[in-house]
């Protein structure tokens, strides 16, 4: 373990520094500057190495916390790394992106701030890729087994990369111009520079993955086609049927699915043209919808230079202490401020849009909203609170419900359930032979570390199809199982 003393004599919670306010929001760079390794080691000492170490159950990925924590505080980053990948393909994706439910579930989060787990989890991978110590791991042999993904975010990556491993012959399918899914167009570059995603793609290269983008299957190919061609078929498409406002008004020009504007300035922040593009530049811009994707919608628009930016959000604006019905070890709902909601704009919560009012051009001039309040299970209008806030420019940031049905999923005819995931057994089948599904396709909208988990145990699965024998790929998940409360 690490210093036995090392959660006694360092009681405080360090991270590195966000750079300032003022300086982040005139370019697109990550917002954290680098840590100081003596922190970092601090950290990783405050690591008890629980008996039972509650931070395993809190992750989905069942990463090895308290052996990568000591290896850190050590400074044995060849050792370290080897712990981290064991269990994750992709440790600089989660490490940024998750919202870290094992630190919640932490031990010492009992009645001390949680050891930093996911600082030190972007740190370990960071230092490991200095130290060139993640390199290509190609197959020794080939199985002459052919399989297509279909996707390639998180869940798709990780499919494949197994997959590659294992001896197979992958090649991923993705419809945009450039492999990554959400975590190139969906996620902004503040929260994570695309070179890291680039990084981690040349080495799948490298191991022999094979990439078609610019390829919408159920179209420029067919699904008859795809699994006559492949000997199994990964669908990992994620969901990405956005959850829609249905108030009058919503027709009006300005009025946008968050992953309309995010992808285009993701595009325009690593200087490719976009034609036509969504700007906030001078508008006073509402987000609808307080999770992640309303706060990059957030981060965005400052950057873009918007007049005003407001969040709206219709729960109750939690608390900042552990609701007494979410107890450690479960995830529970708090209030926390991102780094987007440092940078300004205003969060207003327990207001739902009534109207989307427009000019006699019909662009969006204003929204009319009222206060709600939670009475028998049903949210109710608060008498006198009706209001408008000016907007011309209103982003939509509700979440999804499930994948795209049209074209390649119609064409297989495959049973969705009633949240209109796509149905799979335990083995992450679907009805019809060889066909798989892994990440938000079939669980519905979730974590980052879900959709790895989930791609890295229908691997094992896809390797038992097509071998006919027990994979020796790990099955880090099942998918019936669901995280604490998340």
């Amino acid at each position: 373990m690490a210093d036995p003393k090392g959660f006694l004599k360092y009681r405080e919670r360090e991270l590195p520094k966000r750079r300032p306010v003022d300086v982040r929001i005139r370019d697109w760079k990550e917002v954290y500057e680098e840590q100081d390794d003596a922190q970092l080691r601090r950290q990783a000492s405050r690591c008890m190495d629980c008996g039972i170490p509650f931070c395993h159950s809190g992750c989905p990925l069942g990463n090895l916390i308290p052996e990568w924590n000591t290896f850190a505080w050590k400074g044995d980053t060849a050792d370290g790394i080897e712990r981290l990948h064991a269990t994750n393909n992709f440790p600089e994706f989660t490490g940024r992106l998750c919202p870290a439910p094992c630190e919640t579930a932490c031990v010492l989060g009992i009645n001390q701030p949680a050891v930093t787990i996911k600082q030190i989890e972007v740190q370990t991978i960071e230092k490991a890729f200095a130290a060139n110590l993640v390199t290509p791991l190609p197959p020794e042999r080939l199985t002459g087994k052919t399989v297509a993904v279909v996707g390639s975010g998180p869940a798709g990556l990780a499919a494949a990369q197994q997959l590659t491993r294992a001896g197979h012959t992958v090649a991923v399918y993705e419809r945009d111009d450039k492999p990554g899914g959400l975590l190139r167009y969906g996620i902004p570059e503040f929260k994570m520079e695309k070179s890291v995603l680039e990084r981690r793609i040349n080495q799948m290269k490298a191991e022999g993955t094979r990439f078609r983008c610019s390829v919408q299957v159920g179209r420029d190919i067919t699904a008859k086609e795809l699994r006559d061609r492949y000997d199994a078929v990964v669908i990992a498409t994620g969901a990405t049927v956005p959850r829609d406002l249905q108030v009058t008004g919503r027709e009006h020009t300005g009025t946008y699915q968050a992953m309309d504007y995010l992808p285009q300035a993701n595009r325009t922040a690593l200087g490719e043209e976009v034609e036509g593009q969504i700007l906030a530049t001078g508008k006073d811009v509402i987000v609808i919808g307080g999770g992640d994707t309303g706060a990059d919608c957030i981060g965005t628009a400052l950057r873009q230079g918007a007049k005003s930016v407001t969040s709206l959000e219709i729960m109750p604006q939690p608390g900042e202490e552990r609701p007494d019905h979410q107890p450690w070890p479960t995830y529970p709902m708090l209030f926390r401020v991102a780094s987007a909601h440092e940078e300004g704009g205003e969060r207003l919560y327990a207001v739902s849009t009534k109207e989307i009012l427009a000019d006699e051009d019909g662009n969006v001039q204003a929204l009319r909203v009222a206060d709600v309040e939670m009475k028998d299970g049903a949210f109710t209008e608060v008498p006198g609170s009706e209001r408008e806030i000016p907007a011309q420019l209103v982003l939509l940031a509700m979440g999804f419900l499930g994948p795209e049905r049209e074209g390649f999923v119609e064409q297989l005819d495959v049973p969705l359930d009633e949240r209109t995931n796509i149905v799979r057994d335990n083995e992450y089948m679907t009805s019809l032979p060889g066909v798989f599904v892994a990440g938000d396709a079939g669980r519905g909208q979730s974590l980052i570390v879900w959709a790895i988990a989930e791609g890295r145990a229908a691997a094992k699965s896809v390797d038992e199809y097509l071998m006919g024998i027990p994979s020796q790929l790990p099955r880090p998940v099942n998918p019936t199982d669901r995280p604490l409360a998340v």
